[in-house]
């Protein structure tokens, strides 16, 4: 992404800025200081996108520095207004308030007028999960070409590794580290961590790379044209796999993260060392899986005991 001007190269003191000229300033900003991914940075700029027409057609394309609290609720009004669904208005909110904590910062509004704007209450929804036989299912794929051994390889280490889709796509081969069995991740916020190679996400990983058409390429995952497998080509294998498995819900590849997670507590895993396997930044987000193994417990207890009530 270009760099956009800034201070004092070629915009007057005092101008007034066009938003698009300081959205892009910010997205840079994310980009290169705070380090986030691509496809982060891009979905600032849809949600921006969107704050700049809802700016341009409603509110008489006023300039940055004359937006009020008032304009900012009633953008959050709007969106609730016309359809969107809670979680996606409190992500462009949210996109417009760190675009404002940006400008505040570098000077280029004198107050932040989302400052006392409440985002939505949001519904608390459990993640999704395989039961572990559902799991064992789901790691059956049919076949012996390479792109039978390269599916088998992801649905092993999304399952078996706890990875992101990102964090996949992006491995590359001298990320392996055959002799401990652990794969140096790259995940959100370009943070390192190691994740474990377990014994069938390993072998899945080893039989895969050993008949792969392109043997020299740096990444793991190839199409069958030889260049890097996308983000969406992984999501096409997950959904076709998992939609042959019985009662499944949801098809996408974090439903095995979440599977990886649940069935290590459930196993009696420690919550900050999935926290760690899992890259979270906060032990808040990995707690959500202890809900998920409780309500569990609780089905079962209800289902088993002769005293639970039921």
């Amino acid at each position: 992404m270009p760099k956009a001007k800034v201070e004092g190269q070629g915009v007057p003191s005092g101008k007034t800025r066009p938003i698009p000229e300081l959205a892009t300033e910010f997205l840079y900003y994310l980009q290169r200081e705070k380090r986030y991914s691509a496809n982060t940075t891009a979905a600032y700029g849809i949600d921006l996108a969107q704050f700049q027409d809802f700016v341009k057609d409603r509110l008489g394309d006023r300039p940055l520095e004359s937006v009020t609290h008032a304009d900012i609720r009633e953008f959050l009004g709007f969106m609730l207004r016309y359809g969107y669904e809670r979680k996606s208005a409190a992500r462009k909110l949210s996109a417009v308030k760190s675009l404002y904590r940006f400008l505040l910062r570098e000077g280029r509004v004198k107050t932040n007028p989302c400052r006392e704007v409440k985002t939505p209450r949001l519904e608390k929804k459990l993640p999704g999960f395989l039961t572990q036989f559902q799991a064992e299912q789901a790691m059956d794929v049919l076949g012996d070409d390479e792109a039978a051994f390269r599916n088998r390889a992801i649905l092993e280490l999304l399952y078996g590794s706890g990875l992101r889709v990102s964090e996949l796509v992006g491995m590359n081969r001298d990320d392996i580290d055959w002799h401990s069995e652990v794969i140096r991740i790259t995940g959100k916020g370009n943070k390192q961590r190691f994740a474990p190679l377990g014994r069938c996400a390993c072998a899945a990983l080893e039989a895969y790379l050993k008949r792969r058409s392109h043997p020299t390429h740096e990444a793991v995952f190839l199409n069958l044209q030889g260049g890097r497998l996308t983000r969406r080509s992984v999501l096409n294998i997950v959904h076709h796999q998992l939609s042959k498995v019985a009662e499944v819900s949801h098809t996408n590849p974090h439903v095995l993260r979440h599977s990886f997670a649940t069935h290590l507590l459930e196993r009696g895993a420690d919550l900050r060392a999935v926290q760690e396997l899992l890259g979270h930044a906060s032990l808040a987000t990995t707690q959500h899986y202890t809900h998920v193994t409780i309500d569990r417990l609780k089905t079962v207890y209800n289902k088993a005991h002769p005293r639970s009530g039921e």
